[in-house]
């Protein structure tokens, strides 16, 4: 009763159209739910996000949940969870990625889960990553640990979305640095982020990770741009 009443005065709206949401309905509606273009990786033996890094960092295994189009709804979600303060986007896909990432023999292996860092000055502005909550529950439907320490980001840059590769990699090239080196000695790394463009932050961080001794490298985001 006090959950329709809520709604009545304060109703929840879809976070990727803003329609309003029905009581058993949570961050998104579930027409939007059934029209996500999910990426199927899983199901495809050419899985376009390796072949983005083939040659540019050795992985065992990559995936990502959404397709990502300008001006489309994915964006939109992604958006709210980036400027708006809608943590909880991160949360719901996390759990379902993770869902099914628990039920994939590659990802069955992972030790550690670490999310693509911000600056600490974009983190005080903002006041969250927005990739930590995606993070926190890939590593609870994993069993594994999650560690936001072991990788940190040196410097703070604009945001580039779009910008061309070769522009990405020069500003992301040693901007990331490992800070723990022996506690991660032979394991393997679930690296994530919310969306691959060009794949350059990613690329420049799981090279960073790989100077670890004895570590293998997977990723796993919310989102690639098609």
């Amino acid at each position: 009763m006090m959950k329709n009443l809520l709604n009545l005065f304060f109703p929840m709206v879809c976070l990727s159209c803003d329609h309003h949401l029905d009581i058993n309905e949570r961050y998104v509606c579930t027409v939007c739910r059934h029209d996500f273009p999910l990426t199927n990786f899983e199901s495809t033996t050419e899985n376009p996000l390796t072949k983005m890094l083939y040659g540019r960092v050795l992985l065992k295994n990559a995936t990502a949940l959404l397709w990502f189009s300008k001006k489309g709804m994915v964006q939109r979600l992604l958006h709210n969870l980036k400027y708006k303060g809608h943590e909880e986007i991160g949360e719901f896909l996390g759990k379902w990625l993770g869902e099914d990432l628990r039920q994939r023999d590659g990802f069955k292996t992972i030790d550690v889960v670490v999310p693509v860092p911000l600056h600490t000055k974009r983190l005080r502005q903002r006041g969250y990553n927005q990739v930590h909550k995606f993070g926190e529950q890939l590593a609870a439907a994993l069993g594994c640990e999650f560690n936001t320490e072991v990788l940190q980001k040196s410097k703070a840059t604009t945001t580039q979305v779009f910008k061309d590769r070769i522009r990405r990699w020069v500003n992301d090239d040693a901007l990331f640095m490992v800070t723990e080196f022996e506690s991660l000695k032979g394991k393997h790394i679930l690296l994530v982020d919310d969306i691959i463009t060009t794949g350059a932050t990613i690329e420049t961080c799981a090279n960073a990770l790989s100077k670890i001794e004895g570590t293998t490298i997977s990723i796993a985001t919310m989102a690639i741009a098609e």
